[in-house]
C-alpha cells in the first residue's frame, strides 16, 4: 500500500527533514510541522523545486501546546485531502541529572516527548478511526530499552514512555485497518542524538534516515536500526541482567 499524503512532526532538522526528503523524492505529498517555521517554509522551496510533481504543506506547531496539535493535523489533513501515514518525531534530547536543580530541562523534554507525543497520536488517531484506514508512526529511541543514569533519565523515560505507547496502540489495532509502527533508533548523527552517543558507535544521518524510512514502508511493527549492530544493542539492553548492560549505558 502507498501512503501518498505523509504528515511529519518535528520537520525542520535532523531526521525529521531527511525523512521528508526521502519521502518527496518517492513523490509522496507531504504535511510539515515543527515549531521553526523559516526552516520549515524554506525546505518546502526546496522540496517543491526539486519535485515540483508533490505537495507540501506547512505548519507552525509546538507540541507541547497540546491543544494545537489536533486542529494543525486536521487543518493539514484538509488542505491535502486526507493523511495517509502521521510520523510523530517531534522530540527533544535536553537533560541534566534529577536533583541538581534544572528541573526545567528534563520537564521541558518529558512534555515534548510523552505528552506531546500522546497528543499526537490522539490526533492522528482520531482522523485515522473516522476513516477505518492510516498508518502511525512513532519515533521512539534505543535509549528506552533500559533505565539510563545521569542526565539522561529523563530522556530515557520519556522515550519509554513512547515505546510503550506504540506497543499498546499496536497490541489494540492489530486487527483492523489501521497499522502502527514503532522506531528505535540508536545513536544518529544528528543535532540532538549525535553529541549523546559513543562516537564508535555514530551512524551517519543518511544511514539512519534510510534505514527509518524503509521500515516506515514495510510498516513493521518494530525496528531497531540503523544495521544489525542496533538490533544487537537494542536485544542486549532488553534481555541481559543489569549487572552487564550497565558496563554499556
Amino acid at each position: 500500500m502507498t501512503r501518498q499524503r505523509i504528515l511529519i512532526t518535528g520537520a525542520s532538522s535532523g531526521l525529521g527533514e531527511g525523512m521528508a526528503r526521502r519521502f518527496a523524492a518517492m513523490g509522496r505529498d507531504l504535511a510539515l510541522c515543527a515549531r521553526r517555521t523559516e526552516r520549515l517554509d524554506a525546505l518546502s522551496s526546496e522540496l517543491t523545486g526539486k519535485h515540483p510533481g508533490i505537495r507540501v504543506a506547512v505548519r507552525p506547531l509546538d507540541v507541547t501546546d497540546t491543544d494545537a496539535v489536533s486542529p494543525t493535523f486536521r487543518e493539514l489533513d484538509a488542505e491535502l485531502g486526507g493523511i495517509d501515514r502521521v510520523v510523530v518525531n517531534a522530540g527533544l534530547g535536553k537533560g541534566t541529572k534529577i536533583g541538581t536543580g534544572r528541573a526545567d530541562a528534563n520537564l521541558d523534554t518529558m512534555r515534548t516527548n510523552a505528552l506531546g507525543a500522546l497528543a499526537q497520536c490522539e490526533a492522528a488517531l482520531e482522523l485515522f478511526r473516522e476513516r477505518d484506514a492510516g498508518h502511525l508512526v512513532l519515533v521512539s529511541s534505543v535509549s528506552a530499552d533500559r533505565g539510563l543514569p545521569g542526565a539522561k533519565a529523563a530522556y530515557a523515560a520519556s522515550k519509554a514512555a513512547v515505546s510503550a505507547l506504540g506497543e499498546g496502540l499496536t497490541t489494540e489495532l492489530a486487527r483492523s485497518p489501521i497499522t502502527v509502527t514503532t522506531l528505535v533508533p540508536g545513536f544518529i548523527e544528528t543535532d540532538m542524538s549525535g553529541r549523546a552517543g559513543d562516537a564508535r558507535l555514530l551512524a551517519t544521518l543518511d544511514d539512519g534516515v534510510d534505514a527509518m524510512v524503509a521500515a516506515i514502508e514495510k510498516e513493521s511493527t518494530r525496528a531497531a536500526l540503523p544495521g544489525l549492530r542496533w538490533k544487537v544493542i537494542d536485544v542486549a539492553l532488553r534481555f541481559l541482567p543489569r549487572a552487564v548492560t550497565a558496563r554499556v549505558v
